[in-house]
């Protein structure tokens, strides 16, 4: 009897030895929140996904600390932007693709979608465009599913469903912005990360500051766009939530000054999305909260 039971004992044992190991979810380390929601919405449980800049960060001017130079090393996949986006980051990625996975979401948009700026620079502000963060979903599904065969069913199944909902923001953006008189569609902001939100949408843009937060401006642009906003009797101008708000409040003192009113339209989320568990702390509704607020200022 003692037999059998060390015998029941040891057979029980060796059965849970012999069960499947649990899959552990891939870790995926990325840049900026929109890249998170990217991720995550293709992912879905299959991912742990970790974003080294939160909300109201400026990519531009990021720098890496030891922790996350130490996350960096632990990831299974690192995702970032490119098109010198994460600019001091750079080098970083670099060296970290000779050795492990490293992959830049723009990486597959074509050169005559992606505008250009100098000589061989190019914007890296692809998000306001969502036909291109569509494509940039899709170069994050084709290395999620190289990287993890194993869950490349439920990879495609994920990213048709959000698909098809940035098919439907397209079109909603589109319209939203006809509402606009076509006089008035200039979208004036601190820096100009909204060029392909207007090429896309058909607004024209303008920033105080170049397409990085880390070019100066001066008295000269200032008046260049002072001048605009007199001539096409722009309304609103617009603050960004990772760009501190007085370079714009400036701008509008002056403007003021001269006899022309203007007024600060709102915060649009431009290089960082809004806090984690609220709508605008989703790719889907900063967009839909930036185009609300452009129309309502605007139109």
């Amino acid at each position: 009897m003692r037999f059998k039971k060390l015998l029941m004992v040891g057979l029980f044992c060796l059965g849970l030895f012999s069960l499947p190991a649990q899959a552990q979810p891939l870790k995926v380390l990325v840049t900026t929140g929109m890249i998170a929601d990217l991720v995550e919405n293709i992912g879905g449980s299959a991912v742990e996904v970790t974003a080294l800049m939160g909300s109201g960060v400026d990519p531009h001017l990021y720098k890496a600390t030891q922790g996350d130079v130490r996350r960096l090393l632990q990831a299974d996949v690192i995702f970032f932007n490119g098109l010198h986006l994460e600019g001091k980051m750079q080098d970083m990625f670099d060296k970290l693709q000779r050795k492990q996975p490293v992959f830049a979401v723009s990486a597959n948009i074509p050169e005559n979608r992606l505008r250009h700026f100098g000589a061989t620079a190019h914007d890296p502000h692809i998000w306001f465009d969502v036909s291109l963060w569509l494509m940039a979903g899709e170069t994050v599904l084709q290395k999620l599913s190289a990287q993890d065969p194993a869950h490349q069913a439920d990879y495609q199944a994920n990213a048709q469903a959000y698909f098809a909902k940035l098919k439907a923001l397209d079109t909603w953006v589109r319209a939203q912005i006809l509402q606009i008189p076509a006089q008035q569609r200039v979208l004036i902001t601190a820096h100009d990360a909204f060029g392909y939100f207007g090429d896309a949408y058909g607004m024209e843009v303008r920033g105080l500051q170049g397409i990085s937060t880390a070019t100066e401006f001066g008295l000269r642009d200032i008046k260049i766009l002072k001048d605009v906003i007199a001539e096409r009797k722009i309304k609103a101008v617009f603050v960004e939530s990772s760009v501190p708000k007085k370079f714009i409040e400036s701008l509008v003192a002056g403007v003021q000054e001269s006899g022309h009113q203007l007024v600060i339209g709102g915060q649009l989320y431009s290089d960082a999305m809004g806090l984690t568990g609220t709508p605008e702390g989703t790719y889907i509704g900063m967009v839909t909260a930036n185009v609300n607020t452009i129309v309502s200022a605007l139109k």
